[in-house]
């Protein structure tokens, strides 16, 4: 166990907090705002509506703050350091849970370095800060070898009286297995519920605590099973093979007795109830047609309404009171972006985020009882107000109709702008209207900035399915097709186009200057894939089968020996290459690994291209650190700035 004291001065606390609600100057942000971390993150109230948290950085150093709203005055807080934040929310009202990663190679057997999660929770009363769950003490040798990782959300419930975490955890044999710890945060004990096998996927627990369904795929036959409590055991219930699109255990449904399960049945994604009285599955909800992700209650975990991510979020209530409460948000906040952050247990504090002209992008403080939003603070000092986002709706060559969303410099006509295309990773997620730092950093800079939801994005479930094997066929010309659409309607300078991406954005960079070539005057790639071939020999030997089965779903291949792979490989097309390149990679990526950019780099240097490498030292995948990240943002704007200049 590690338990330090986390104390600070409450003078140096409320001295910054009043740094939070300062007004910032109207001028335009320099590059330096975007490219350090946000100034505010992880604002969270307790469940009883009067303490709030959050974490205020400074390059990457992190302070974390709890006021008591009832005076606004600070009451704990302390030095997080420079770690990886990734999440901060309250277990009760007394206690918080930091969620952080470290990117290291901790066993032997792995294979290099991985991103390793840690849970710790700070304790606001005594002033400690303590990781769980604890490493075993080696006295016994039959208890499993257990890490200091968690590979789960702690699912948080209040029995006899405490607090009491339910994660899961993994031990080490020659590989990793997972295990459910119950960790009773009044007692500071924990023990292990479950300890699983290769096939476990993840347990749900209900209110007494119990283990009460459990799902497992098989990798050797693809079979799996949705299992559920009956009596003192698991029994199955549902089973199935499936090689890519398994079902996934949402939470507990809104009916009592029942899970919220996703599937994939048809080609389409479907939603169903899982009766926890006799394991059988009801027929698809309704609600899946217009929600595209539950809202749960964190204390519950019970599915209390949706999410319909369009342009930007849609929040639906199944409560009509909750739901009156929440459009009466939105109203106050017209014309802006509003996302639901935080809540009270009772909804009646909410925390909000909002981006738009009249609010900035800030974190808001809404109380239901006195209808009055109070400033938390920007999420950037010295972003006083977002550039504007624009949808457009344009058609791909094979009359596919695709959205994008176009981001404009302040103070510019709308006419024939250089263009900076900035498709998203992944390649399974979307773009929307909502604030985006890079696409607003690069516009400050002066340029119009295009962030296309090209087939194979998740806007819906047919789009998705339209990219399957089309990485760097159609999923690359969607890309152009949205810059041929722009320079028809005279918005852009088909003459002034570059092209950034990161993932597999960065892919679709270096995609673009050699499969696709003739539309861009330059390329940056960030975490890039430049050799597919090799990328899914890596992927294979780190990764689970049905990992790698997803990735040739999308690039139509069968595994790391297909000859079609060649077809879409950069690496493979440097003739083509008549632009410069600029690759940009972190150290400690674990996702697309370093020697993909090296290799690029060597590569196009031999064959006499433009082209510079630019290595992040100890940066991940996600570029988690201030200091990389404003480095990967000004070595790409002073490569843009170079060979497309934003003003003629």
């Amino acid at each position: 166990m590690v338990r330090r004291n986390l104390n600070v001065a409450a003078s140096a606390l409320l001295g910054l907090l009043l740094v939070l609600t300062v007004a910032a100057g109207a001028a335009a942000a320099p590059l330096e705002v975007y490219g350090r971390l946000p100034t505010l993150e992880s604002v969270g109230i307790s469940p009883d509506g009067t303490r709030l948290a959050f974490v205020r950085t400074q390059g990457d150093d992190r302070l974390l703050i709890v006021v008591a709203l009832a005076t606004g005055k600070p009451i704990a807080g302390g030095h997080i350091g420079k770690v990886k934040l990734r999440d901060v929310q309250w277990a009760d009202d007394r206690r918080l849970l930091l969620i952080t990663s470290v990117t290291e190679d901790l066993m032997e057997f792995s294979g290099g370095k991985h991103e390793w999660t840690g849970l710790q929770v700070f304790d606001i009363e005594k002033r400690t800060l303590t990781a769980w769950p604890k490493l075993n003490s080696g006295v016994n040798p039959s208890e499993p070898n257990i890490m200091n990782v968690i590979e789960s959300d702690p699912t948080i419930r209040r029995i006899g009286g405490h607090t009491v975490l339910f994660v899961t955890g993994i031990y080490v044999t020659d590989r990793t297995l997972p295990l459910l710890f119950r960790i009773d945060l009044d007692e500071g004990s924990q023990r292990i519920v479950r300890q699983g096998s290769d096939s476990t996927r993840e347990w749900i627990v209900d209110d007494a605590g119990a283990v009460v369904a459990e799902e497992t795929y098989h990798e050797t036959d693809h079979h799996w099973t949705l299992r559920y409590r009956k009596g003192s055991s698991l029994a199955d219930a549902a089973v199935g093979h499936e090689s890519i699109d398994i079902p996934h255990l949402l939470g507990f449904g809104p009916v009592d007795d029942t899970l919220l399960v996703g599937l994939t049945e048809n080609g389409d994604s479907v939603w169903r109830l899982f009766s926890l009285k006799d394991g059988t599955l009801g027929a698809p909800m309704a609600e899946h047609a217009s929600l595209d992700s539950p809202i749960e209650d964190m204390q519950t975990h019970r599915m209390i309404g949706g999410i319909d991510v369009q342009d930007d979020s849609r929040y639906v209530f199944f409560d009509a009171t909750r739901q009156k409460w929440w459009d009466a948000i939105v109203r106050g906040f017209s014309d802006e972006h509003v996302e639901l952050v935080s809540a009270s247990q009772d909804f009646k504090k909410v925390v909000v985020r909002v981006n738009g002209p009249s609010f900035g992008y800030s974190y808001q403080l809404v109380d239901m009882d006195t209808h009055k939003a109070s400033l938390v603070g920007d999420v950037y000092d010295g972003i006083v107000r977002p550039m504007a986002v624009q949808r457009i709706d344009y058609p791909a060559a094979d009359g596919l109709k695709l959205s994008a969303y176009l981001t404009l410099p302040a103070g510019k006509e709308p006419k024939r702008l250089p263009l900076i295309v900035l498709p998203h990773g992944g390649p399974a997620v979307r773009d929307t209207a909502d604030f985006d730092w890079w696409s607003q950093a690069l516009a400050a800079q002066g340029y119009a900035v295009l962030r296309p939801n090209y087939r194979g994005s998740t806007v819906n479930h047919g789009l998705l399915e339209a990219g399957y094997g089309q990485w760097g066929r159609k999923m690359q010309t969607d890309l152009s097709d949205a810059v041929r659409y722009l320079a028809k309607a005279e918005t852009i300078d088909p003459a002034r186009v570059c092209i950034v991406g990161a993932s597999y954005g960065g892919y679709a960079a270096l995609a673009g200057v050699t499969l696709d070539p003739g539309v861009y005057r330059c390329s940056v790639a960030v975490a890039g894939i430049g050799d597919l071939q090799r990328m899914l020999s890596w992927e294979a030997r780190d990764a689970s089968k049905r990992t790698v089965r997803y990735w040739d779903r999308f690039m139509g291949v069968t595994g790391a020996s297909d000859a079609r792979l060649a077809e879409i490989s950069p690496i493979r097309h440097l003739d083509a290459v008549t632009v410069p390149v600029m690759l940009i990679h972190g150290r400690d990526d674990t996702v697309v690994p370093f020697e993909q950019s090296q290799q690029m780099y060597d590569a196009l240097k031999q064959a006499h291209k433009s082209v510079e490498l630019v290595e992040l030292k100890h940066e991940d995948h996600w570029l988690s650190s201030s200091e990389t990240r404003l480095q990967m943002l000004q070595a790409s704007v002073a490569f843009l700035r170079q060979h497309n200049p934003p003003d003629p």
